[in-house]
């Protein structure tokens, strides 16, 4: 039986607590920072500044996946965004301003990924809700979908501990709830890398492989013995999980500097590559309110295509 460490990856001090996210109003302090960013490392910005204008960020990727012992061209989109979390419902807040205490402002990730398989092609969607005080990541969700089906998986924060539910179209797999006592998440590694990767626990410590890689190699959930290093320079930080009793590994490279954005990343499973991504493009974009066909051509500036 895995026996569990002490989790100390996450902030009590409670911060940053202005209205957030699209559904709130924005601070009268904003940053002058253009719709679209080039790629290139950009000055220091307050996170208010950042993350409170009332927009998203809107980061692609250029991607190789592998999938079926060959590997394929992919396509990422991520998408940050704050947002008026529920605590106790784990859903967005449909008026903050009534919620009191249950309000929890939280910055979300919205992961998309895109790929083929010969004939018929992947869709992965991921979301993960973290606290902007860096307190543990209360909800996160993935969905894998192929032509064969697809497979659905949440984790709900609970006390001390993560409900997971999976409803899959594999017998092996079938519907199933379980439970994990609180520990470190590889899902939300990347939301703690734009919030606080100053906080983030390094040296070997218990984490629950990224959810992908689990549905992708039929593995079960529970936590593994890694290494967590962190890397400094002058343009790029780099992170790297390395596991010891299965064979994978993760490197996350980002930015030395707020908002920190990621820069691309590489896993790797039985020593060769399982993905591999590098940053195209970024805006900060309302995206929810772009969805008339006159935006269609918005698409073409993220270097989008599927």
């Amino acid at each position: 039986m895995i026996r569990f460490l002490h989790l100390t990856l996450y902030c009590t001090a409670i911060f940053f607590l202005p209205n957030c996210g699209p559904t709130t109003e924005k601070p009268t302090t904003s940053a002058a920072l253009p719709a679209s960013a080039p790629v290139a490392a950009l000055a220091p910005i307050s996170f208010d500044d950042y993350w409170y204008q009332g927009k998203a960020e809107l980061s692609t990727y250029e991607v190789t996946q592998e999938r079926y012992g060959e590997e394929r061209p992919a396509e990422q989109v991520n998408i940050f965004v704050t947002e008026d979390f529920s605590r106790q419902k784990q859903v967005k807040l449909d008026d903050p301003a009534k919620a009191g205490a249950d309000r929890v402002p939280v910055l979300k990730l919205n992961s998309v990924r895109r790929f083929r398989t010969g004939i018929y092609d992947y869709s992965v969607l991921q979301s993960v809700f973290t606290p902007i005080d860096g307190t543990p990541t209360l909800k996160i969700t993935s969905t894998v979908q192929d032509w064969c089906g697809h497979v659905f998986t949440q984790f709900n924060l609970d006390k001390k501990e993560y409900r997971i539910r999976q409803f899959s179209y594999f017998e092996g797999e079938g519907d199933s709830d379980l439970r994990l006592p609180l520990t470190i998440l590889e899902d939300d590694l990347w939301l703690h890398l734009r919030l606080h990767p100053e906080l983030i626990r390094l040296g070997r410590v218990l984490i629950v492989p990224a959810t992908l890689y689990l549905r992708f190699r039929h593995e079960p959930f529970e936590a593994h013995t890694a290494t967590l290093v962190m890397e400094k320079g002058d343009r790029e930080n780099t992170l790297r999980v390395t596991y010891e009793d299965i064979p994978r590994s993760l490197t996350i490279r980002f930015e030395p500097a707020s908002p920190y954005r990621i820069l691309g990343w590489e896993e790797i499973d039985k020593g060769q590559l399982m993905s591999k991504g590098t940053l195209k493009t970024v805006r900060l974009e309302p995206y929810w309110m772009q969805h008339g066909n006159k935006f269609n051509g918005m698409r073409d500036s993220l270097q989008v295509h599927f």
